[in-house]
Parts: C-alpha cells; structure tokens; sequence
C-alpha cells in the first residue's frame, strides 16, 4: 500500500489535570474524520503501528492525531495509574474534537484499553484497538474482557498472532471485528524467518484499518 504523508504536521500542547498532552497532527485533504491514537505504556508515538497508520490514512481522507500522555511528554519512563491516563485522555478531547469532525478513539495496547473505558463518555465515533491487553502474559485469568466488551461503540481489535497479552483465538465473542496480524507479537513485530515482511505486515495493518474506517457508518 502507497503511503502518503500529511499535508501539514504539526504539534499541539493541551493542557489537562494529568499535566501538558501532546497531539501530532497529520491533517487529511477534505478529512471526513479524524483518528486519535495514543500509545502504549512501554514506549511512545514512534511505535511501528502508528507510524504505519499515520502514513497512509492521511492520504484516505483520515486526518491523524498522535496523542503522548503527559507522563511521556514530562520525560518519565513509568506509565501512571489507569484512571490518570484516563483523566489524560479526557482532558484532550476538545481539542480532538475542534477541527468539527466525528472522532475514533484508538490506541496501541495501554492505549487501547484507555480509549475502550473512555469512548461512550466521550462520544467517540468508533474505538481501534491495536494490541489490545486482554490479559497479562502468563495470566489468562486476569482478563480485561469487561473493558472491551463496554466500549459502546463500534470497535475493530488488531492484534498479533503471536500476542503473549492475547492472541486472536483468546478474545471473547462480541461484536468487535478483530483482524490477525499472522507472525507478530505485541509491538506487531514479525520473525525474519515468517512468510510475510514487516512492511507487508504493516501494510496489512493499515488497509484493515482504513477499509474498516471506510466502512463505518457516516452520521446522520
């Protein structure tokens, strides 16, 4: 897939009760909407997978936002409780939603989880979640499922085959669609020795996301 950069990024500081977010924008030529991304709670807006979305949905008529929580944007290497990231993320919201345009919440793996909690409150469009952590690794029993289940909007996960937080056969019935990554783990890297490239698995990745994106419902 041909990936097209944005018309004009540019960073944005909003200021929250968690401390100063962060938003990259990758504006979209005639955006019919926007997708908000935040990332995980081991690294930061570089991982694979945003970078693959933010090349090529701009192109798509998708304009990006890459959220940094504020604990990133201050430096430090510890993600904060789960209801601070939340705070964070609300905090935000207005300014993704000011361009005027329905807003996807999504995110990769901590992420995922905060946009799931957050998106009916908000009135998210629709939730993405990449990686999404349906348990700890090794502990199955302690599944985040309620968190997916509630989102109450449309949700597509995206998730690796070779997960250790879930793989794809791991995840309950609902009615989120879920896409396999085959090969990838947790940060959608794949084995050199796989039947599949990086780049094509990140192409796969993205035109999951944007034939999903194209085919959510416009509002009335």
């Amino acid at each position: 897939m041909s990936r097209t950069a944005g018309t004009s990024k540019r960073t944005e500081t909003v200021a929250t009760d968690a401390g100063e977010a962060r938003i990259t924008w990758l504006p979209a030529r005639d955006a019919r909407l926007v997708l908000a991304v935040g990332h995980g709670a081991g690294g930061g807006i570089e991982a694979r997978d945003l970078q693959a979305l933010a090349a090529v949905l701009p192109g798509r008529g998708v304009t990006v936002a890459l959220v940094e929580q504020p604990w990133r944007v201050a430096g430090k290497k510890v993600a904060p409780a789960p209801r601070t990231l939340d705070t964070a993320w609300t905090g935000l919201w207005p300014a993704l939603t000011a361009p005027g345009l329905p807003v996807v919440a999504g995110g990769r793996s901590a992420g995922a989880r905060v946009a799931c909690r957050t998106a009916a409150a908000l009135g998210a469009r629709a939730v993405l979640a990449l990686s999404f952590p349906l348990h700890p690794p090794g502990k199955p029993e302690k599944s985040r499922r309620d968190e997916l289940l509630g989102a109450g909007v449309p949700v597509l996960v995206v998730q690796g085959g070779r997960d250790p937080f879930g793989r794809p056969e791991e995840f309950p019935a609902g009615d989120h669609g879920l896409v396999e990554v085959p090969y990838a783990d947790h940060g959608f890297a794949v084995p050199k020795k796989a039947p599949l490239t990086q780049d094509q698995a990140m192409d796969l990745l993205a035109g999951a996301v944007a034939g999903w994106l194209d085919g959510l419902p416009r509002p009335a």
